[in-house]
């Protein structure tokens, strides 16, 4: 058997011994050694009928060998069945082959891919992308494509315990149903056998797959024990690809309508039960891949041992422009922390309640990666729930819908294709490396209002500087202070709206230091960038 580096391979076997329960009688797991003599157990998951199967994948080249263990340890077909993997050099252009998958090195407060390559998070909301509203393979192809040409990097998925509708509501199926029995006491594996298709073309397409394992409501659903054997059946079948672990999405949230535990008993044990799914995630993924949790608020309240999590994520409104304030004031607090690496993983999906449009996308995405946020989620309201021409998603449980714009056209929004744009001239520079300087512009905004400018860069490298109408920039020329004397900058007006850059040329600063930028030629969002002549 052979692959590339960080591509999956699938190892099958199939069981001669009929047996009456075997997802919850058999386990069958892959001791794989690598070239460096390192030995790591990979689960296997049960196929359907007797049928398991294992896969994996590494960047360490060379062979890779591997034994089986069973629980059933007189089957022959499962236990002690041994073989060797080789695992070539990758010569493709797939960022996620050629670095690996996102992790977080040490302490830094930015995620890279697995050889150090800086990643940066641009996200895209599809919660509920393995129901058969997003066709596969017509609808799925077409929507990654497009987010691919856009420049997305993540795409967030919840593995079948959808948000919005009680377990087993018809929306929440796909072509082979539902991924559980009605008692929760086995998986349907043609479920994931479907769901399998979307990885894997994510995947191939470059796009990491955010794995959200449920909605937080199911932990009193399901049961702890069930939702560690939904982990376990995740971890199997999707470890090997270059995903992330989301723990839970709204961890910590209570069905709409349940007042049975007082709010406080209620967050005691959430924080407590999730704690220990993650810590059930850990230990059982031999791929080590990056885990997050999905929060009410911030992600790191969601539990009660926070240096289990690589990223912090949060959930900051979707109430449009009254929003926003909030939203600075939340990733400021959160970036300040210097604990883990932020993301804003839910905010004002675009549309959604007919509102929150382009021009809110556009704020919220610079002003969150100018704050220190190491990258930024974007969502669509219509794409999130995948409403449909013929059928719109309908009314959640609260009794009301969130908008039925179906994705055939949230997914054109021009939302998405600025924050594209944004990401794309956002990472021509060294922005992991990029710190706040106010005191490079007037009007800096002060966190309490979403009045002011943002400025951030590397002193002598670049500057970046946001001027938002929402934020009042749209009249003056503006200065730019303390421009360092034996610097040659080039400025650059980037065009937040449309992705188009006009280049001045090289400035030449006053005897403090000082430049006016010139005079726009429109009245909207501009971004300026000064860089350094080399």
């Amino acid at each position: 058997m052979k692959t590339e580096q960080n591509k999956v391979v699938e190892i099958t076997f199939a069981s001669a011994k009929v047996y009456d329960d075997p997802f919850n009688s058999v386990c069958v797991d892959a001791m794989v050694t690598d070239p460096d003599g390192v030995t790591r157990r990979v689960p296997a998951f049960w196929a359907g009928g007797s049928t398991w199967k294992f896969r994996y994948s590494s960047e360490k080249t060379g062979i890779h060998r591997y034994v089986t263990e069973c629980s059933d340890a007189s089957n022959p077909e499962l236990q002690g069945v041994a073989g060797e993997i080789e695992i070539i050099p990758y010569v493709g252009t797939n960022p996620l082959y050629k670095h690996g998958a996102p992790v977080r090195k040490g302490e830094d407060l930015y995620m890279s891919h697995q050889d150090g390559t800086p990643f940066f998070w641009l996200g895209d909301t599809w919660w509920m992308g393995f129901t058969t509203r997003l066709a596969w393979p017509e609808g799925f192809a077409a929507l990654t494509a497009d987010r691919v040409e856009k420049g997305f990097s993540v795409i967030q998925i919840i593995a079948g315990l959808y948000p919005d509708m009680l377990p087993f509501d018809e929306r929440g199926a796909n072509e082979a149903g539902f991924p559980w029995d009605p008692d929760f006491k086995a998986i349907n594996p043609a479920y994931f056998d479907a769901a399998d298709k979307k990885i894997e073309h994510l995947a191939e397409n470059g796009l990491v797959p955010c794995i959200v394992g449920c909605w937080g409501f199911f932990m009193k659903f399901a049961g702890k024990e069930t939702i560690k054997r939904h982990w376990k059946n995740i971890i199997a079948r999707w470890g090997a690809y270059p995903v992330v672990w989301c723990i839970a999405g709204e961890a910590n949230m209570t069905f709409y309508d349940d007042a049975s535990v007082p709010r406080e008993e209620h967050l005691k044990n959430s924080r407590k039960d999730w704690n220990d799914i993650t810590l059930f995630v850990h230990a059982n993924d031999p791929f080590d891949r990056l885990v997050t949790i999905h929060p009410t608020s911030n992600g790191h309240e969601q539990i009660d041992d926070e240096t289990l999590l690589g990223l912090d994520m949060l959930q900051t409104g979707h109430s449009s422009y009254s929003s926003l304030v909030p939203t600075i004031k939340q990733v400021t607090k959160a970036v300040e922390r210097k604990k883990l690496p932020v993301i804003n993983s839910e905010v004002c999906y675009e549309g959604i309640c007919n509102s929150s449009y382009h021009d809110v996308q556009r704020y919220l995405f610079w002003s969150n990666v100018m704050l220190g946020a190491c990258g930024h989620t974007y969502g669509a309201n219509g794409i999130w729930q995948l409403n449909t021409v013929e059928k719109p998603y309908g009314v959640s449980p609260h009794g009301a819908h969130w908008g039925d714009t179906p994705w055939q056209e949230a997914y054109k929004l021009p939302g998405s294709f600025q924050v594209g744009c944004a990401k794309k001239f956002w990472t021509k520079f060294d922005w992991w490396r990029f710190e706040k300087h106010p005191e490079w512009i007037d009007r800096h905004n002060d966190g309490e209002t979403v009045a002011g400018g943002f400025a951030v860069g590397i002193p002598g490298k670049v500057r970046i500087i946001f001027r938002p109408f929402l934020g009042g920039y749209f009249w003056n020329s503006d200065p730019v202070y303390l421009i360092e004397k034996d610097v040659t900058y080039r400025a650059v007006y980037f065009n937040p709206v449309n992705g188009e850059e006009t280049d001045f040329g090289i400035i030449t600063p006053d005897a403090d230091g000082t430049w006016v930028s010139p005079r726009v030629n429109a009245f909207q969002d501009w971004v300026l960038a000064l860089i350094a002549e080399q």
